[in-house]
C-alpha cells in the first residue's frame, strides 16, 4: 500500500514522502491515526504541485540572490567611527553594523552571521565576505575612518 505521510515517522520517512507500507500497517495505524493518508490520484496530484511550488520559491530565492551578489560584487562602504590618538578604535566596527549599512545603502537585507570579517579595531579599509546564498558569495570592503 503506497501512503503519503502527514507526519515525520521514525524508521519510515518523513512529512511529505511518498512511502509503501503494509496494508495492515497503513490502514490499522497510520491512516487512523492520521499521520498518512492513502496515495490516490488527488493525493499524487497535490503532492506534485507541492514540490513544483517550493522548486519554484526556490528558484527565486536563487535568482534574487544573484541579483543581490551582483549589486554587493567589489562595492565598498563607509563607516564612521571614533578613536584614540593612535587611530585605534574606542571598541570595533562589528558585523551588525556592516549589516546595517548595507541595508541603508543598497536596501538589501544580510543577517549579519552571513558577514565574515576580520576584528576591525583601527582606521583602515578592510575586505570582507558576504554569504549571500548557499555557494554564493561576494568580497567587499569597508573604509573606517573619522
Amino acid at each position: 500500500m503506497k501512503v503519503i505521510l502527514n507526519a515525520d515517522i521514525k524508521d519510515l520517512g518523513k512529512k511529505g514522502e511518498l512511502v509503501n507500507v503494509s496494508d495492515g500497517y497503513g490502514k490499522n495505524y497510520l491512516i487512523p491515526r492520521k499521520l498518512a493518508k492513502i496515495a490516490d490520484a488527488a493525493a499524487m496530484n497535490e503532492l506534485k504541485n507541492k514540490a513544483a511550488a517550493a522548486a519554484y520559491k526556490l528558484e527565486q530565492e536563487k535568482a534574487a540572490a544573484v541579483k543581490n551578489a551582483q549589486i554587493l560584487e567589489g562595492k565598498t562602504i563607509a563607516i564612521k567611527a571614533n578613536a584614540g590618538a593612535n587611530g585605534r578604535l574606542f571598541g570595533s566596527v562589528t558585523s551588525k553594523e556592516i549589516a546595517e549599512k548595507i541595508k541603508s545603502e543598497f536596501d538589501i537585507d544580510i543577517e549579519k552571521k552571513k558577514i565574515v570579517v576580520e576584528d576591525i579595531r583601527q582606521y583602515g579599509t578592510y575586505g570582507f565576505t558576504v554569504k549571500v546564498y548557499t555557494g554564493i558569495q561576494v568580497q567587499m570592503f569597508v573604509f573606517v575612518g573619522e
